[in-house]
């Protein structure tokens, strides 16, 4: 029956070998890796934005307190400071996409395109065979 068999675009290209399958496999996992890695880093970028605007905060309530010197010495010396040599985070942001991210992306894509005619996640499709249960309500192959 069709519908307890994965879709086409989840199925190997014919003559594909399971050690290519279980390396592109790898592959894409490892891109999956990075994109966590890149959503990490988008959480830095936004938690040191948000810290800076409190630490902004803090220097203002510092100066109505009376504290000029503390307020000053900590709006020269951090507020607005990179976090890395020349950077703010949404720098440090834009090299990671334009540079590793990007290229991780394509040379993906690229091998996917060689080896599995384009396709996603066989691996995981292979594995979701092997690990449901055939015929059971709930372990349908895919969508009816």
């Amino acid at each position: 029956m069709a519908a307890d068999r994965p879709s086409p675009q989840h199925q190997p290209p014919s003559g594909l070998d399971a050690l290519t399958v279980e390396a592109v496999g790898r592959l894409t996992e490892a891109l999956e890796t990075t994109e966590r890695a890149r959503g990490q880093l988008y959480a830095f970028h936004q938690l040191t934005g948000q810290a800076d605007f409190q630490l902004g905060d803090a220097v203002e309530l510092l100066r109505r307190a009376g504290h000029d010197q503390i307020a000053a010495r900590l709006a020269d010396e951090l507020v607005g400071r990179n976090v890395l040599d020349g950077r703010w985070s949404f720098q440090v942001l834009e090299e990671y996409d334009d540079g590793y991210w990007s290229a991780f992306r394509r040379l993906e894509q690229e091998v996917r395109d060689q080896l599995t005619d384009g396709r996603r996640h066989l691996h995981e499709a292979q594995l979701k065979e092997q690990r449901r249960s055939h015929g059971e309500p709930g372990h349908t192959a895919r969508p009816q």
